[in-house]
């Protein structure tokens, strides 16, 4: 079932998701060569805690062997995402995905950036920007009436356009009261398909996007997921509503006082 939420709770909506963007551009302002990703999970879950949230993603049940252990997902180069952080020190020309989440008053946030390590390729430079200029791309046609899968289907026509592929296997979602909501948001697809969208409606879209094949495999920890051939992959997403005047409004973007 797709969930319409009200303004008022669009509104509890928007704090979990303003303190989910404030809790990224701090731990992306602390990415250097030789941080570990375990200092930078322990100051991201500290951020959420004395902000008065529960970091969203720690102990989160899938199929793997046991809950997910940090509060976010540091994912680097051919790690897709669900990159579990380790004591590893960032290297020089690395890039590095986080994805977090927050739950806060009853309502959760989600969103996540790749970010350089250090100096950067022309390459990954590329890539970045074109997993950020899909998600933009895309929700030009998130608007009330249309098909979700007009999303789906001018992020993939961005991303194939440029010469990347799009992750098949891994969909952004609805979030709200749950962090994980109908309906799917696929990366890629054939227009004029998927549920209509209407004021009310909050979803999380995430290009995910990879230099080879969009093929990608689990390793053995059962989270971490990587790029089938082992080249790069980033990762771009952002907690979205359809306003009362049909547009996106998006929720995981800093704003101003």
């Amino acid at each position: 079932m797709i969930r319409v939420y009200s303004k008022r709770e669009i509104d509890c909506i928007r704090e979990s998701c303003q303190l989910t963007a404030r809790a990224l551009n701090y731990v992306g302002s602390l990415i250097t060569p030789g941080v570990t990703t375990k200092y930078l999970d322990a100051e991201l879950e500290k951020f959420i805690r004395d902000h008065g949230a529960i970091p969203a993603f720690k102990g989160i049940v899938g199929d793997a062997p046991k809950p997910f252990p940090a509060s976010g997902c540091f994912s680097i180069d051919e790690v897709v995402v669900h990159g579990i952080p380790t004591k590893k020190e960032l290297q020089d020309g690395e890039i590095i995905g986080i994805d977090t989440g927050v739950l806060l008053n009853g309502f959760y946030g989600d969103a996540a950036r790749t970010y350089p390590v250090g100096e950067i390729s022309f390459d990954k430079q590329r890539l970045l920007q074109t997993a950020e200029d899909a998600f933009w791309k895309g929700i030009e046609f998130a608007r009330s009436g249309a098909k979700l899968s007009a999303v789906s289907h001018h992020i993939q026509k961005m991303v194939e356009g440029r010469g990347y592929s799009v992750v098949r296997a891994l969909v952004g979602h609805g979030i709200g009261r749950n962090l994980h909501e109908d309906p799917q948001v696929p990366n890629f697809g054939s227009p004029g398909l998927g549920p209509k969208l209407k004021p009310g409606m909050v979803l999380a879209v995430e290009p995910m996007i990879n230099v080879g094949t969009y093929e990608v495999l689990v390793l053995d920890d059962g989270w971490t997921i990587v790029t089938a051939d082992r080249k790069p992959s980033a990762h771009y997403e952002n907690t979205i509503a359809i306003s009362e005047n049909g547009a996106p409004e998006i929720l995981t973007i800093v704003e101003e006082n």
